[in-house]
């Protein structure tokens, strides 16, 4: 039986993992900010198989509250086989651009909250010396585009994180998963002008999560297609990337 800890367990993508999860049995604690999705969530969960499922409501940006968050789940799970970190926000980028504070409360949102749980969380684990850390980014991180700059530094940040971090986990035991989804069907994404074909599902994309957790993967792009545009992307020169709109 997985004891899985997740972290942004409302959200479409971690809210598919789990429900892959839950049909292999597993025993589940759900963190989220949203208590009324929450509840609803467990119970989606518990109808498709799942042992147990415990709720945590939490704003991740609230750091003094992580450890006691931490101190529940493993009260309650006692040890933790996957642990996913699927919070975060999609700014406005225009928003950001307008004031300090709103740019540094999401960077906060998509960064250093994320930064936060992981040290605490890796501490845990380590005295473990075993179990998955996936972690949700983006493939935003890979270059600042001048459409979404302050979410692609804050997936940048968490992404440098963590292959860091996988080196030091690596020698105790755990593992440390990064996440690189592109364009997703999700709530958040509702009303934005997405190019339709490369669009995914957030079933296809929690497909490629477990099946990347199982085989113990380092790093992923999901759909898979991603590692060839963001490629393309990097390579494409300053002096030209400088003048697209991407």
């Amino acid at each position: 039986m997985k004891k899985i800890l997740i972290i942004g367990a409302t959200s479409a993508i971690a809210h598919a993992c789990a429900r892959n999860w839950a049909g292999e049995k597993a025993a589940f604690f759900l963190v989220g900010r949203n208590t009324e999705k929450l509840a609803q969530a467990a119970d989606d969960l518990r109808a498709r198989g799942a042992v147990s499922v415990d709720v945590h409501a939490l704003d991740m940006n609230d750091f003094e509250a992580h450890g006691a968050m931490l101190d529940a789940c493993y009260r309650t799970l006692t040890h933790i086989d996957v642990a996913l970190v699927a919070h975060g926000t999609l700014p406005d980028q225009q928003q950001c651009e307008q004031t300090a504070a709103h740019a540094l409360k999401e960077f906060s949102s998509n960064g250093l909250s994320v930064i936060a749980v992981l040290t605490d969380l890796a501490n845990r684990m380590e005295k473990d010396r075993h179990g998955t850390i996936a972690v949700i980014s983006s493939v935003a991180g890979e270059r600042g585009r001048p459409t979404n700059y302050l979410y692609g530094s804050a997936k940048a940040a968490v992404t440098a994180f963590c292959e860091g971090l996988r080196a030091r986990m690596f020698k105790v035991g755990v593992h440390v998963l990064t996440i690189k989804p592109g364009f997703v069907d999700t709530p958040m994404t509702q009303g934005l002008p997405l190019p339709g074909p490369l669009v995914a599902s957030a079933e296809k994309v929690a497909a490629i999560i477990c099946k990347a957790v199982d085989r113990k993967t380092d790093s992923v792009y999901a759909p898979h297609f991603w590692a060839l545009i963001m490629l393309a992307i990097r390579n494409v020169p300053t002096m030209l990337f400088k003048r697209l709109n991407l």
